[in-house]
């Protein structure tokens, strides 16, 4: 399938790159970049994940795919610029970093749970570390979790913590659609950690998380995205979620306040762009983050249908080349 997809890509190649590019989000003048920004670090070329500080308003943290290291990045919304670089010790060498999300008592977990052919690892491995309450250039020890999922290994891009419960979630990549896998009520650093299936996602997941009052799942793919009610883990698909045009839709997550849900992409100077979020995704009392992606509802429509004229052909494209270049080099 994805052969055929990278295939498929190339035949709208020409056509795509002839269309007009879609206007760059720009800094609503607050610092916080909830209208979107662009990262400008030239280190980060393969930005996979994407959080909300808790601690620091306007902050992003994200980290490379694969053949990095044990790093992670702060990034300021307002300019795009790296502030700060943690390395995190403690840990072997990270295999395919896919995905990072901030616990209630502002611990980021990091998710190394990619398998680009899918099922290769037996088990792989997710990081927590504490939010660093000053922003400089540091190494802070982490603690490494061993995971495996009950029915056998898979690959991932999408790991989630609940804001209020603390619990940890992993959605796998299927094409045809996957499943949400919790995890141990407490993760446990001396044994393996077993994640089971407790109920289906109808999308092919690149990332996912929670709104920040927990009540909302909000899932993005290459070609769009769901959001469902949470319902105590029973989750309700509620809409569709209005995904910008991207050639490598990676990441996402809530802004801190919950009303703006930040797309992410790869490549070099990616764009983080901002669609408002589903109602009821912010939380008075707290501002932590979550991920997800804008609304139109499963009726249609949307703020960004005047982006999406000849969407199809470029995210085909993107997501296509993409996944051809991820099989090709890990062979």
């Amino acid at each position: 399938m994805r052969r055929f997809l990278a295939f498929l890509g190339a035949g709208f190649l020409v056509g795509a790159l002839a269309l007009p590019a879609a206007a760059a989000p720009s800094d609503d003048g607050d610092g916080k970049g909830d209208k979107g920004f662009t990262i400008t670090d030239s280190r980060i070329t393969e930005s996979s994940g994407l959080a909300a500080s808790h601690l620091h308003p306007g902050i992003y943290w994200t980290h490379n795919d694969s053949d990095d290291g044990p790093y992670i990045y702060a990034v300021d919304s307002s300019t795009g610029k790296t502030v700060a670089t943690v390395t995190f010790s403690g840990v072997g060498k990270p295999r395919d970093v896919e995905a990072i999300s901030i616990g209630p008592h502002n611990e980021i977990y990091i998710g190394d749970i990619g398998d680009n052919l899918d099922g290769t690892w037996p088990y792989v491995w997710i990081y927590k570390l504490p939010e660093p309450k000053v922003l400089k250039n540091q190494t802070i020890r982490a603690t490494q979790y061993v995971v495996k999922y009950s029915d056998g290994a898979r690959n991932a891009e999408s790991l989630l913590v609940h804001p209020k419960t603390g619990r940890v979630y992993i959605i796998d990549k299927k094409e045809d659609g996957g499943h949400l896998f919790e995890g141990p009520a407490t993760l446990s650093s001396s044994g393996t950690n077993y994640f089971k299936p407790i109920a289906a996602v109808d999308l092919w997941a690149t990332d996912a998380a929670f709104s920040p009052n927990g009540q909302q799942l909000a899932v993005r793919g290459y070609l769009g995205g769901i959001y469902y009610d949470w319902n105590g883990g029973k989750i309700k698909r509620e809409g569709r979620l209005d995904v910008p045009l991207q050639g490598q839709g990676e990441s996402v997550s809530y802004s801190a306040d919950g009303t703006k849900l930040m797309y992410g992409s790869e490549g070099t100077d990616s764009p983080v762009q901002a669609e408002d979020a589903p109602g009821g995704g912010s939380d008075s009392s707290k501002s932590p983050s979550g991920g997800g992606s804008s609304a139109s509802g499963d009726s249609g429509g949307g703020s960004g249908n005047s982006v999406k004229i000849g969407a199809l052909a470029v995210v085909v494209v993107g997501g296509a080349l993409f996944g051809l270049r991820r099989l090709t080099r890990r062979r």
